[in-house]
């Protein structure tokens, strides 16, 4: 049974992927953590959930959550997420990273981390996401250049980033789908006089509200028709579930850097 801890324990996310573990018997958890400043410090995380003692309190003491672990489970915030990838790497504990908004040097942080520890890295760790992922790339290649493709994405007022992650990974799979680079191609959001639309352009969207788990779609917009495809999720456990699969799976890897195509087994 894989021994995991949760980096972010008092987030969203983080309760959610302590729900999962609950009764799971293929993984356990064992430590959580969360920021000098939280105010959840020293709550029970069986009790946080609403569920029974786990004897698991967050702590703020990073040398007390690496204690004893096999696998980390990261969704916090980048600064966090950057300080914890080498401490991971120099005790060759692997981990499974969900903070989005990473900035370049982040993701050399990342990289260089997952030189000597497996590390599962995903915007988004629902199995239906990443199957549109697959979906997008296939239905691109097969229309061609004539569609132009357009990416909008909805998320709850309270999320800071934007685009989501998922969002700008999408533009990514597209991009490549149609064999451009993305940071040539990619423009997140219009405004005023941009004339007309370039053909190879990439369009993402960003839209804020309510208590929107994560809608996202990719239209694809030819002459006289269109297909969109759309992920919506409704409960943010499908993300937690995913996570704690790839918690299971990464354990015993190779050092490197994986994804939920990696996990699920999606052939490239």
């Amino acid at each position: 049974m894989a021994q995991v801890a949760i980096h972010g324990a008092a987030g969203r996310m983080g309760q959610s992927i302590a729900a999962v573990l609950k009764g799971n018997h293929e993984a356990h958890l064992v430590a959580a953590m969360d920021s000098e400043g939280c105010e959840l410090l020293g709550q029970d995380m069986g009790v946080l959930i609403g569920a029974a003692p786990s004897g698991v309190c967050i702590t703020s003491d990073v040398e007390e959550f690496l204690s004893n672990v096999e696998v980390v489970i990261d969704f916090s915030i980048p600064s966090a997420t950057a300080k914890l990838m080498p401490l991971c790497a120099g005790q060759h504990i692997p981990m499974v990273i969900g903070t989005t908004g990473l900035d370049a040097s982040n993701r050399a942080g990342l990289e260089r981390a997952a030189e000597r520890v497996p590390i599962v890295f995903a915007p988004n760790y629902s199995q239906g996401i990443n199957a549109l992922y697959f979906l997008a790339a296939r239905a691109t290649e097969l229309l061609g250049p004539a569609f132009d493709a357009e990416i909008v994405e909805i998320h709850h007022r309270h999320k800071v980033d934007s685009p989501s992650g998922t969002a700008v990974r999408l533009a990514e799979v597209v991009s490549a789908a149609k064999q451009l680079d993305p940071e040539r191609v990619v423009s997140h959001g219009r405004s005023g006089q941009v004339g007309a639309r370039p053909l190879e352009e990439v369009g993402v969207m960003a839209l804020r509200g309510g208590d929107v788990v994560g809608e996202h779609t990719l239209y694809l917009v030819g002459e006289g028709e269109r297909i969109e495809l759309t992920h919506r999720a409704t409960d943010r456990s499908i993300f937690a579930r995913g996570a704690v699969r790839a918690a299971r799976w990464v354990v015993g890897r190779p050092a490197g850097l994986y994804d939920m195509a990696d996990v699920m087994g999606i052939a490239r």
